[in-house]
């Protein structure tokens, strides 16, 4: 897969179908190729050309669909969300990789981000309580030598979620 993260990393030149086409997977990735192919003004075969094509360069990642945890916190017991932020004694690449890896290998850790200046990381976790999270912070913090220090902020209320990219406005859009 290309660098989603390098717009110069053999990137495809995107048209106006193109730029509707991901508007129209952010909002429902469930459309079928047909539908999606009727939206934009194209036909079924070159319209699916045209996604595999945006999904081979890395523009699309995936295609999922995104679940409430609330809702499902009655079934699943994940109910507990926590944003921590993560310092570490040394800010070394060795040192800065092997959290990363921890974390990501960690499943109740949905998101991994290593943020600058402040802490060296900010994670999203999504436990079933408060003893899950301290046995989560347990692994991950306390059995580590390098976490210098932690500080976890546990949700309340998500007033927003969201996964869309902005693409009106944007500057390369025609």
């Amino acid at each position: 897969m290309k660098d989603s993260t390098n717009p110069s990393s053999a990137s495809p030149q995107l048209d106006a179908h193109d730029w509707r086409i991901l508007s129209l997977l952010q909002a429902d990735a469930s459309l079928s190729n047909q539908a999606l192919a009727e939206a934009v003004n194209l036909s079924p075969a070159t319209c699916h050309r045209r996604v595999q094509r945006l999904t081979q360069a890395g523009v699309i990642e995936k295609r999922v669909a995104i679940l409430s945890p609330t809702k499902l916190a009655a079934w699943t017991g994940w109910g507990l969300s926590a944003l921590v932020e993560v310092s570490l004694d040394v800010q070394t690449s060795e040192a800065l990789d092997a959290f990363e890896a921890r974390a990501v290998d960690e499943p109740s850790v949905q998101q991994c981000w290593r943020v600058s200046p402040g802490p060296d990381f900010v994670l999203v976790i999504q436990v079933a309580d408060m003893p899950a999270y301290q046995e989560v912070a347990r692994h991950l913090f306390s059995e580590d030598a390098r976490v210098r220090n932690v500080r976890a902020f546990f949700g309340v209320k998500r007033a927003k979620f969201g996964t869309a990219v902005p693409l009106q406005g944007t500057s390369r859009q025609p």
